[in-house]
């Protein structure tokens, strides 16, 4: 039921076949500044975003395929809306895992070497502000 759950909610931030807000677009800036800041460390940037709306106290989960052996960072930003974001990853199970976290206002990170490969969720949180738009990418290397 949780895995199902977790599926539905994966598939509801599909992103959309339109053009870009610009709230849309002052979030991706926002992330790609934050992103940026792991290409430095030899990161690459993964192909591909999720963008969608947040209210305070609000949760949305993506699911992703990971690779053990391989170091990831989930980042996240939003709108000046949102004043504060939180990034976690959970296992297969709904476990959660052992990140590093950073988290500056409307950015977030969570960086993680998985243990084994297999899916992953990555919960995007807003635990202050307004209702913001969002983005989230990913890195690997």
């Amino acid at each position: 039921m949780k895995r199902l759950l977790l599926s539905i909610l994966a598939c509801m931030l599909a992103q959309p076949l339109f053009a870009a807000t610009d709230d849309e677009v002052a979030a991706r800036k926002v992330v790609q500044e934050l992103a940026g800041a792991f290409a430095n460390d030899g990161f690459k940037l993964r192909d591909g975003n999720w963008t969608g709306s947040i209210q305070p106290g609000d949760s949305l989960i993506i699911q992703v395929n990971l690779y053990a052996g391989n170091q990831y960072w989930f980042s996240a930003g939003a709108t000046d809306k949102a004043k504060k974001l939180l990034v976690t990853v959970f296992d297969e199970t709904g476990n959660p895992v052992e990140v590093n976290n950073y988290q500056n206002g409307p950015s977030a990170a969570a960086g993680f070497s998985p243990g084994s490969s297999g899916s992953y969720y990555v919960r995007l949180q807003e635990l202050e502000g307004e209702p913001a738009c969002f983005c989230v990418i990913y890195s690997y290397k």
